[in-house]
């Protein structure tokens, strides 16, 4: 029993033995990120691929090179495979709070029973502001605007004697003498 258990070790989806990456990257809502995954000389060659799925049997391939070094992109997902390097460079552009969620950076072995792989967590934070204020100002009413034109600005949000107050794409929230804009898309 003990000498089967290594074999099976290497066998196994999703082991890391032959591929390296982060185990969790963040981004910004409508801005990109790049994740890079290393992988042991001997697998340039074969084509790479990004997926997404918690489980790697539900993983469902987003984008996978062709073998060689040309950069592949699918709507918001480009990959690309430095092969001098063992470097695959997975971009995705123009994040969304859905985007959220497990990732799988991986190699496919053709033949073999499993491809290697290593899960990726990507995190899509919405933009936010931090604002503080004294004691005298906590009875007041407190605004987010943006500037149009440059010359007069808009309320997006502003609370109403509660704690909180949300319109359309921000929200504030109040605690501490500080309150939090958050935006979204």
């Amino acid at each position: 029993m003990w000498l089967l258990l290594p074999l099976l070790l290497l066998i196994t989806p999703g082991s890391s033995y032959e591929i390296t990456g982060p185990e969790e990257v963040r981004g910004l809502e409508q801005s990109s990120l790049t994740v890079q995954c290393h992988y042991d000389p001997g697998w340039e060659t074969y084509r790479k691929w990004w997926c997404r799925g918690a489980e790697w049997s539900n993983c469902e391939i987003i984008v996978i090179t062709t073998g060689t070094e040309g950069v592949m992109k699918k709507d918001r997902v480009s990959i690309r495979d430095d092969q001098r390097s063992h470097v695959i460079t997975v971009t995705m552009e123009k994040l969304r709070q859905e985007d959220t969620g497990a990732y799988w950076c991986g190699i496919e072995r053709a033949g073999i029973t499993a491809d290697h792989g290593i899960q990726v967590k990507v995190t899509v934070d919405t933009v936010a502001a931090r604002c503080h204020y004294g004691p005298r100002w906590e009875a007041y009413m407190k605004q987010w605007c943006g500037e149009a034109d440059g010359s007069s600005c808009t309320v997006l949000v502003q609370t109403t004697g509660s704690k909180q107050a949300k319109k359309s794409r921000a929200y504030i929230d109040q605690e501490k003498r500080t309150f939090t804009v958050a935006m979204q898309n």
